[in-house]
């Protein structure tokens, strides 16, 4: 059983559709997959009509958190969407995220990179804008080979030259709402120090102790002397352990499946949600 837990469309920014997501995770061998896209639900209705015969659905999506001036992203899966406080917590974050991406528009200016809010405004298309859609526009330009070469301080890392903060969600009260709301949560690429500075593991363990469900371990920026730290911590504080590709379509090399979560944590993820159940595929034949 191959279950990838992990994974963006074109709601947030991905380059696949939601619907183009879930065939390319069948076609992938993959038997449960997760959308997860930053700070909104929007993609997955689209995702559950299309979904081929054979592929499992988890619902979730990606926080937007911050704790001590650090910046994360805990995975929510399988909550009630329609619960109104986290459902209102989400719209906060989404709101904030175009003028957050105009600001690192008119810092790369100054800066002399000759971007234009329209270029990037294009490449989100109608997801919700982020970093990855400013850094698509400068691999266009040229100013960088790559996405990933993008989140550096030079440019849109954590306190980079043109990055720009914006509303973000304390994990406490993130975990809280997600437990309310009936999901389980799940602290995405911890110890991805590539992208800046990292949560330490101390703070690690209050998150557990607030209920923080898992840490993200098999990812593709976590090296192997990480994981296996990252799996000792988690057997000390009590906490599930996942691996996901954390699939962006073409805007990542990384492909769908190629870190996967072992079925007994995935069995224990469902075991402990109440707010929303996986969906089986039924929407479309599943690709030979």
């Amino acid at each position: 059983m191959r279950i990838d837990l992990h994974t963006h469309s074109t709601a947030s920014d991905g380059t696949d559709t939601p619907a183009e997501l879930v065939r390319n995770a069948a076609a992938a061998g993959l038997d449960v997959v997760a959308l997860t896209d930053h700070d909104t639900v929007r993609g997955h209705a689209e995702a559950i009509a299309a979904l081929p015969e054979g592929l499992t659905l988890v619902t979730g999506a990606e926080l937007s958190c911050r704790i001590d001036g650090v910046g994360l992203h805990l995975l929510a899966y399988l909550f009630d969407p329609d619960e109104p406080e986290l459902a209102r917590e989400r719209e906060l974050v989404r709101d904030d995220r175009v003028p957050r991406a105009r600001t690192m528009v008119r810092k790369l200016q100054d800066l002399g990179v000759p971007v234009e809010w329209e270029q990037v405004a294009r490449i989100a298309g109608d997801g919700s804008v982020g970093r990855p859609h400013v850094a698509t526009a400068l691999v266009e330009l040229g100013v960088v080979e790559s996405v990933s070469d993008a989140f550096t301080p030079e440019w849109l890392a954590d306190g980079g030259r043109a990055y720009a903060e914006k509303h973000e969600l304390d994990p406490f009260d993130a975990i809280r709402l997600v437990k309310a709301a009936g999901g389980v949560t799940v602290f995405a690429h911890p110890a991805a120090v590539k992208r800046g500075e990292v949560v330490p593991e101390s703070s690690i363990a209050r998150l557990a102790a607030a209920g923080l469900d898992g840490i993200e371990v098999d990812h593709m920026d976590h090296d192997e002397p990480t994981r296996a730290r990252l799996r000792g911590l988690a057997q000390d504080l009590g906490l599930l352990t996942t691996g996901s590709s954390d699939y962006h379509g073409s805007r990542k090399a990384v492909g769908l499946g190629e870190y996967t979560t072992d079925p007994e944590i995935y069995g224990e993820i469902t075991r402990r949600a109440t707010g929303a159940f996986p969906v089986p595929g039924a929407g479309g034949p599943r690709p030979a």
